[in-house]
């Protein structure tokens, strides 16, 4: 059986943030596509970051999400993969880093992203012989 990458799995149509942006935006973003994070990048669609619902939180209430930009708020300890991961090898990371999702970098720049529900739908094609 064919071992499968992170091309096979990852979403291509991504949703993402600019560094400017203010944390706001990006609530909106997240509620209008039903996400929980997605890459911050650049113009040239380099990842400077992650922002997630986790990350806005620690501004969302504090009255400052309106006044705060992305850049401010974002995750930069960001776990990336390229298109010829292994599977595996991102579950594992997933597992131990407790993490819901990571970009897939090549050349540079983000080409997709593989979350915990791209990994679930690959499971279900597993277990259920497709």
């Amino acid at each position: 059986m064919k071992t499968r990458k992170a091309r096979d799995i990852m979403t291509t149509t991504l949703v993402t943030a600019k560094k400017d942006m203010l944390l706001t935006e990006c609530i909106d973003l997240l509620l209008r596509w039903h996400i929980s994070g997605m890459p911050v990048v650049d113009e040239e669609g380099r990842l400077l970051g992650l922002m997630t619902e986790h990350d806005i939180l620690n501004f969302a209430f504090s009255g400052d999400a309106g006044d705060t930009t992305v850049e401010e708020g974002m995750n930069r300890d960001v776990v990336t993969f390229t298109p010829d991961t292994d599977v595996e090898q991102i579950v594992n990371t997933f597992a131990a880093r407790r993490i819901r999702r990571a970009p897939i970098v090549e050349g540079g720049k983000v080409v997709g992203i593989v979350s915990r529900r791209d990994i679930l739908r690959e499971m279900k094609r597993v277990y259920n012989g497709y």
